[in-house]
């Protein structure tokens, strides 16, 4: 593919469990793969899977180096997957993050369109959609080599999907892999260099 090194960056091989595959395929820096299918059909398990965080079989590697040589907060670092609908642990989101990490928060969130004053915020007082795009700081912050987000802009108006998506544009040109579970397909086409569908366990391009 032009434009993508020949190097992967992210690579399932034989991945599998109950819900699904095996899953083999490659993922290079600067990448977005999105992948779609029926609700049910096990998009979010694979990318937990992907990032450690569901048992399985097979091996998922970053530069080669499968996860199971990895310390599992190693590779959750490197392979940050972010739900649908994120857990908060602490009362604000401004709590989830350090000060060392200020600059490039307000930074993100102004690209966001978000007011620094949600940081201060009750979470449970946040919009789901503000929940979304602070989830997503809270991701890029942690300044991850691949991203799996399970539909990070389902609660979005069509102007703050534009912000997300040009967010995520300049991450790709930076050299971040990116994965992204939608159901929009318009959105598929304009982030995704490429478009898997999972359904009945397989996973096939689209």
């Amino acid at each position: 593919m032009a434009g993508l090194s020949a190097t992967p960056l992210l690579s399932a091989r034989d991945l599998r469990s109950p819900f699904g595959g095996p899953f083999t395929f490659d993922v290079h820096a600067g990448e977005c793969i999105a992948i779609q299918g029926p609700s049910g059909a096990g998009k979010s398990v694979l990318l937990r899977m992907l990032a450690d965080l569901d048992p399985h079989d097979g091996d998922a590697l970053l530069d080669g180096r499968p996860a199971s040589s990895m310390s599992a907060p190693d590779w959750r670092a490197a392979v940050v997957y972010q739900a649908a609908e994120p857990a908060w642990w602490e009362a604000t989101a401004g709590a989830h993050f350090a000060d060392a990490d200020r600059a490039f928060v307000d930074t993100t969130l102004a690209a966001l369109g978000l007011s620094p004053a949600l940081l201060d915020t009750e979470i449970e007082r946040l919009s789901t959609g503000e929940r979304q795009r602070l989830a997503l700081v809270r991701s890029l912050a942690r300044r991850p080599r691949v991203l799996l987000l399970d539909e990070p802009t389902a609660a979005l108006d069509p102007a703050a999907v534009a912000r997300v998506e040009a967010l995520l544009r300049a991450q790709l040109a930076d050299g971040m892999a990116v994965l992204v579970v939608t159901h929009a397909g318009e959105q598929a086409r304009r982030l995704a260099q490429r478009v898997f569908r999972l359904e009945q366990g397989k996973l096939a391009t689209a």
